[in-house]
């Protein structure tokens, strides 16, 4: 660490002490709020607490030091908001999202970022996000699943073979590159024992390659944002250097935002002492007019037995009708999605509607998450704070209105949660195991 503290001595000067201040300080906690399920003010309100915003997006807000497991929440589990440090929200309002937007996150685990993008999609154009290490990236799943984004693709490849058959398909790309974590040695004592120049050097090398991926699946005049949640320059500012001189094709842009410290004239860095533990951020653009060639439509119609199901579920078919049947999967596609890829590990596009088992069709939990309580057939309602929602997510039946017969959704305040099969005034849990809250 000494090290370390040396270096940060000379990129700080004077206010090297100010930094060191911050290390005998509690860490800066956040929380961004889905704007998916949930407003901001009705966060704050069911929480039951004051929640202070945060400068780096209008959905981030601080969380106060007496609140503790929010990941236990229901609110949590309804997927109203994602805990997110506060600045690593920043890079995604750099990379200036449009609905209708073509959008890959290329590291994209645990999720962050892109739950934050899905959000501003608001289930228009198409979100990629990818993880080359397996387990994460099944940690992005859950996540993206959690949060009702219904319109994502999640991949777990290496970025050279996923960019080269995505060549040119998105309006907008995120590296948020793997880093030595400097920016999160507060919190990430992992991450201090592996620290050394050395590591700092190769992650500096990767994270070139890794750009130089990236740059292939962009259009031409897109928008490319480099991130990471370290302070060291050869990471950051040397990176972006290099892949400029390598690309003249590229440039830096102003980011459009109001928040953090400028270098390199137009990227953007955000220590401790500016509200957030730290984290680096450089918009791209490459050059050319970016023009949009309409996808041809892939539409699979189901047979009579899987759309009857789905309206059976719910109201108006919400998820399309761009239908696969994958295993004994039946999958929703998103409704842009149209790629002809080959041996790309896809995880999941889109949400899975049921499962084929025996003769029957069951139900999955990524339809209801994706669903609003007004798209259901069927839903029971419940307040954030009731003994029914409690138990609801320890796995337990619970009581419902006796009318009530058949899949039914789960929702608290209004935000869904999950499902269970109702009958005789009681609802048989079908909430997966994996997710529930232990006693």
């Amino acid at each position: 660490m000494n090290e370390f503290l040396t270096r940060m001595q000379s990129l700080l000067g004077d206010e090297f002490p100010e930094f060191l201040k911050y290390y005998e300080r509690p860490e800066h906690r956040g929380l961004r709020v889905n704007t998916l399920k949930c407003a901001p003010e009705r966060l704050a309100q069911l929480l039951g607490v004051e929640l202070e915003p945060t400068p780096f997006c209008k959905e981030g807000r601080y969380v106060p030091e007496n609140i503790q497991g929010l990941g236990n929440s229901p609110l949590h589990h309804c997927g109203a908001f994602y805990i997110q440090e506060p600045s690593a929200t920043s890079a995604v309002e750099l990379l200036g999202v449009e609905k209708g937007d073509f959008v890959l996150d290329l590291c994209a685990a645990p999720g962050g970022k892109s739950t934050q993008i899905g959000a501003k999609l608001d289930g228009t154009g198409l979100l990629w996000s990818n993880e080359i290490v397996r387990n994460r990236a099944n940690i992005l799943l859950s996540n993206i699943e959690r949060m009702g984004i219904s319109n994502a693709v999640v991949s777990s490849e290496r970025p050279d073979r996923l960019c080269a058959q995505l060549a040119g398909r998105f309006d907008r790309v995120l590296v948020d590159a793997p880093c030595s974590g400097e920016g999160m040695f507060r919190k990430n004592t992992e991450a201090q024992r592996e620290w050394s120049v050395e590591h700092v050097k190769s992650c500096a090398q990767r994270q070139l390659n890794i750009l130089n991926s990236a740059k292939l699946a962009l259009k031409d005049g897109g928008v490319m944002v480099y991130s990471t949640c370290t302070f060291s320059r050869e990471e950051n500012e040397e990176v972006i250097e290099r892949f400029l001189s390598e690309n003249p094709d590229f440039s830096l842009e102003e980011p459009n935002v109001d928040f953090g410290r400028r270098t390199l004239d137009h990227a953007v860095r955000i220590f401790p002492m500016d509200g957030g533990e730290g984290h680096f951020a450089a918009r791209l653009r490459k050059r050319g007019e970016n023009i949009s060639y309409p996808l041809p439509e892939r539409r699979v119609k189901a047979d009579k037995e899987i759309l009857d199901f789905y309206d059976s579920l719910f109201c108006g078919r919400p998820f399309g009708e761009n239908f696969e049947i994958i295993g004994n999967k039946i999958m929703i596609l998103p409704k842009n999605y149209n790629f002809d890829i080959k041996g790309i590990n896809i995880l999941r596009a889109g949400i899975v509607l049921g499962e084929l088992v025996k003769n029957r069709i069951e139900p999955h939990h990524s339809a209801f998450m994706a669903a609003k309580p007004e798209d259901c057939i069927l839903c029971s309602d419940f307040d954030v704070d009731s003994d029914e929602i409690r138990a609801f997510l320890h796995g337990e039946e619970i009581g419902v209105e006796a009318s009530l017969k058949g899949y039914c959704a789960v929702s608290v305040n209004s935000m869904t949660t999950g499902f269970g099969k109702a009958s005789g005034g009681r609802l048989k849990n079908k909430y997966p195991k994996g997710l529930r809250n232990l006693r």
